[in-house]
C-alpha cells in the first residue's frame, strides 16, 4: 500500500473539508515550526499512534516528504480512509504561502 501525493494547496483543501494533518516529525522539529491543527505522531512512535477513525482523509507530512515517502506503507496501513503525502513537505507548505507557526527562540 503507498500514499497518494497532494499539494500543499489541495492538502490545505482536504483539511478545511474535514481531513486530518498528521506531522510525522519528532517533537523537537514540531517546536521549531509547525502547521496549525496538525495531529503529532512522531514516526519513531508511529505504531502506538491512533488516527480518528472518523476522518474522511489522512493527511502525512514531514519536512520535505523524503522521510514521508520512505514510510510510506507503513503510514498507509494506519489510516483507515484515503491517505496521502504532502508533496515536498512542510517546506513546499511554507512555500506555498500557507499557515504556520515558527518558534523563533
Amino acid at each position: 500500500m503507498s500514499l497518494k501525493s497532494i499539494s500543499p494547496q489541495a492538502a490545505a483543501d482536504l483539511v478545511a473539508k474535514g481531513a486530518v494533518l498528521v506531522d510525522i516529525r519528532e517533537a523537537d522539529e514540531r517546536a521549531r515550526i509547525r502547521i496549525p491543527g496538525t495531529l503529532p505522531a512522531a514516526l519513531s512512535k508511529i505504531a502506538t499512534i491512533d488516527l480518528p477513525k472518523d476522518a474522511s482523509a489522512v493527511i502525512f507530512h514531514c519536512k520535505s516528504g523524503m522521510r514521508t515517502n520512505a514510510n510510506a506503507a507503513t503510514l498507509a496501513g494506519k489510516a483507515d480512509c484515503e491517505a496521502y503525502v504532502v508533496e515536498g513537505g512542510l517546506d513546499a507548505w511554507v512555500k506555498s504561502g500557507l499557515p504556520h507557526i515558527t518558534d523563533r527562540k
